[in-house]
């Protein structure tokens, strides 16, 4: 069943849900433009690797049981050794960096190796945890300080965008950042009710760049992954819709059949 919004479709957004469309839409693109940079480029999917901050980490070693303090009532001799072992010990769990693995692509010149091009899809950890924007924007700094193009694709409405200079308000953003162009670039700002636009993928000066679709592939990975089964369109999205939305949101699907309609 194909995704009923005209762009990006919000409830893919869920936390649940995103990680594994980060991983489909990461790999999708590398395989879609790959065939258009040959001979002279390759696409490499890498890593970054960091530990995410305690509000962000993971319970380790949750106790089945927990062991609460247990006051004795037995008459005991006033002793130092004797108040001391009134109070049992309590079972409790301490909450431990996560060690966080984020993929991006790099287009690397096939002969020197040479990275040409980032391309990244923000994360819910770059724009919400401190280590994890943290982590993001040295990388990001790394890259616009150097020749290396980026692209930066933003398709989550919660946490704070990535820094420009100019103030814009959008739902989702694509950032264009050539090395040669520096400090200008080009913004690609859209709705939730706009399809995703297309944009050309920099490469080295005079080369041919290739158009990046995502709609279309992000239309392909919802129904691959059968995300439909995964969704409940009877409940709001997660983040929720801006109050402008909600009614238009829901009229869509309710045109579709994917909720009820009102009697």
């Amino acid at each position: 069943m194909p995704s009923p919004f005209p762009g990006m479709n919000p409830y893919l957004e869920d936390p649940e849900l995103w990680s594994e469309v980060h991983h489909r839409l990461i790999t999708a693109i590398a395989i879609a433009i790959a065939p258009d940079l040959r001979p002279k480029y390759r696409v490499a999917i890498e890593k970054r690797t960091y530990l995410s901050d305690i509000e962000n980490s993971v319970l380790v070693g949750i106790p089945d049981v927990a062991v609460y303090a247990k006051r004795s009532t037995a008459n005991q001799p006033r002793s130092t050794v004797a108040l001391a072992s009134r109070t049992e010990a309590i079972s409790v769990t301490i909450p431990l960096p996560e060690e966080v693995r984020e993929s991006y692509l790099a287009i690397k010149e096939g002969e020197t190796g040479a990275v040409i091009t980032v391309v990244e899809i923000i994360s819910p950890k770059n724009k919400r945890s401190k280590e994890g924007r943290k982590a993001y924007e040295k990388k990001r700094q790394q890259v616009l300080a150097s020749s290396t193009n980026l692209v930066e694709i933003d398709l989550l409405r919660s946490g704070k965008p990535m820094r420009i200079i100019e103030k814009i308000e959008s739902d989702y953003r694509i950032l264009i950042s050539r090395g040669d162009r520096r400090p200008r670039a080009s913004l690609y700002a859209f709705s939730v009710r706009d399809e995703i636009p297309a944009f050309p993928l920099p490469l080295e000066s005079g080369d041919t760049e290739p158009l990046v679709e995502l709609q279309p592939l992000l239309n392909e990975i919802y129904d691959q992954a059968s995300f439909d089964m995964a969704i409940d369109y009877d409940r709001e999205p997660v983040p929720k819709l801006k109050p402008e939305d909600v009614a238009w949101a829901d009229e869509l699907l309710r045109t579709e059949g994917l909720r009820g309609t009102v009697d």
